[in-house]
């Protein structure tokens, strides 16, 4: 009997061992400590009347929506994605509606689809973008041609405030709504130049910025990416190819499915450092020394000032704006309650702030948030 036992219990302890093992290799694992549906917005560039560029006889339009709809059809196969698309099938799509679609949707990433081309049948190479200022001529130029797209729509000026594609000028004001998503649009378009290189030996054209009017009316990370030239003979060929395109899809959505999990890796650290920090029971002793003592859920930071507007925040109400150094940090509830703000932080959460989370002052000096909840026990 004493062998029966022993034996049981090995066996048992083993199992567990086992699982354990295999939750934490899962690349999903994360994912499975946070169920929440991560939701990608596909779109496919041009199409219908605006072909996208011609480069060797080849359709950007016609690529760029083969390459999507692959992505699509591998990060389907993942429970926890969703995949949303601006187009499926050769129709053209307003820059705004594809942009509304992703917001409608309350996407967490938007990744536009797009092939490149040159004066020189020698360029070649994927590269990724996201929306800021042109570093340089080659930059502006790239985005004049995606962003030339508003031509193709009879109420342009009405849709994008009287927008000019040809005014580097007006690229300034494109700027100031993604401000808020740059850092993760950048880990986004990382994410995928790096796949691309790793994956694919693709020439490592590295990540840019520049004004994309797609990008800039969309309220989550948003990427766009030229997965090649078709200017250049044997890389419009290979994209042209189901071979291309497979393999190009195949590094896209790899890159998507990685740039997830670190995500929800960060939100899952973050949590579990604040219930470390957090005593097991939080009672107000001492009024004096906990009167200023208040917390807040930091959204978001940006170089440029993003006016703490409903609809620049995804509904959230009464956001604070406060400048720190360099950057303008944006808070969301403000609360001597700790449990209060644990509530406003979960709200932010889900409104697509996943990367929300709490900070704490002593009057107007920002504190360690254990330091805070010391002052509480």
């Amino acid at each position: 009997m004493l062998f029966k036992s022993i034996l049981i219990r090995f066996f048992n302890h083993y199992l567990v061992v086992l699982f354990y093992i295999g939750f934490m290799i899962n690349p999903l694992y994360s994912s499975t400590l946070n169920k929440k549906t991560f939701v990608v917005v596909l779109d496919a560039g041009h199409g219908g009347h605006d072909s996208g560029n011609r480069g060797n006889g080849y359709y950007e339009k016609t690529i760029a929506l083969k390459i999507a709809l692959s992505i699509g059809k591998i990060l389907e196969k993942n429970e926890y994605i969703k995949v949303i698309y601006t187009r499926k099938s050769d129709k053209f799509v307003k820059l705004v509606e594809r942009a509304n679609i992703a917001n409608k949707a309350d996407a967490d990433l938007f990744i536009s689809i797009h092939c490149d081309a040159f004066t020189s049948p020698k360029a070649y190479g994927a590269g990724t973008f996201v929306l800021g200022l042109h570093a340089n001529q080659r930059n502006l130029e790239i985005a004049k041609r995606e962003n030339s797209v508003i031509f193709y729509e009879e109420d342009y000026k009405k849709n994008y405030d009287g927008f000019d594609p040809n005014n580097p000028e007006s690229v300034i004001s494109l700027t100031l709504m993604q401000e808020a998503y740059s850092n993760q649009s950048i880990e986004a378009a990382a994410s995928i130049q790096k796949s691309f290189v790793a994956n694919l030996g693709r020439k490592d054209r590295t990540v840019k910025q520049a004004g994309f009017v797609v990008l800039k009316y969309t309220y989550m990370p948003s990427v766009l990416v030229e997965t090649g030239f078709l200017t250049n003979r044997r890389e419009g060929a290979y994209l042209n190819s189901k071979k291309g395109q497979n393999e190009i899809s195949k590094a896209i959505a790899k890159a998507i499915v990685n740039y997830k999990n670190e995500l929800e890796k960060r939100v899952v650290n973050q949590q579990l450092f604040e219930e470390k920090e957090t005593p097991k029971k939080l009672t107000k002793v001492n009024l004096n020394e906990t009167k200023d003592i208040r917390f807040m859920v930091q959204l978001a930071a940006s170089k440029k000032p993003i006016e703490a507007k409903p609809q620049n925040f995804k509904g959230l109400k009464n956001i604070i704006r406060q400048k720190e150094g360099d950057y303008y940090k944006y808070f969301y509830g403000n609360s001597k309650s700790y449990k209060f703000i644990q509530n406003k932080r979960s709200k932010a959460r889900r409104a697509g702030f996943k990367s929300a989370f709490i900070v704490s002052f002593r009057g107007n000096q920002k504190i360690k948030l254990s330091e805070a909840l010391d002052a509480l026990e």
